[in-house]
């Protein structure tokens, strides 16, 4: 992650605590209300959160989420053809991580085996290079 994307994060969970934290507190506030007021009057009331606290801890989730979202690697192609690709094009450079370094799990070009591996055999030439080969060292055999 980069520090922009961790301070982003960071202070969306500063803020998302902070709601809890308030959250947490409105709620003791209201259970030591009607724990005072069930004396005088039977009737329970029950209270909601308020407006200020459900939006802050709207906000800090969407600020974290933006965060974590700014940190996150560039996804990969799905298809073969286009990684590969990408590999021919860019080499490492095209698989660096945030912090610049070769992402661990580059391997470089998935289709070098088929470009280093030899090509078909010519059975014909083959055999007619071998049949030279007889008749030159018959006929260097026979002298």
């Amino acid at each position: 992650m980069t520090w922009i994307s961790k301070t982003i994060t960071a202070f969306g969970s500063l803020l998302l605590a902070h709601a809890c934290y308030s959250a947490q507190e409105h709620s003791a506030l209201q259970s030591l209300k009607a724990a005072t007021s069930s004396l005088t009057s039977p009737a329970a009331t029950t209270a909601s959160l308020p407006i200020d606290i459900a939006i802050e801890t709207v906000i800090a989730t969407l600020i974290v989420l933006l965060g974590l979202v700014l940190g996150t690697k560039p996804l990969r192609p799905i298809q073969w053809r286009v990684w590969a690709g990408k590999i021919e094009r860019e080499g490492e450079e095209g698989f660096v991580d945030n912090e610049g370094e070769v992402i661990k799990e580059y391997i470089g070009n998935p289709f070098r085996i088929f470009e280093t591996r030899p090509g078909f055999v010519d059975i014909r030439k083959q055999r007619k290079e071998f049949a030279e080969w007889i008749k030159s060292s018959a006929a260097g055999d026979g002298q």
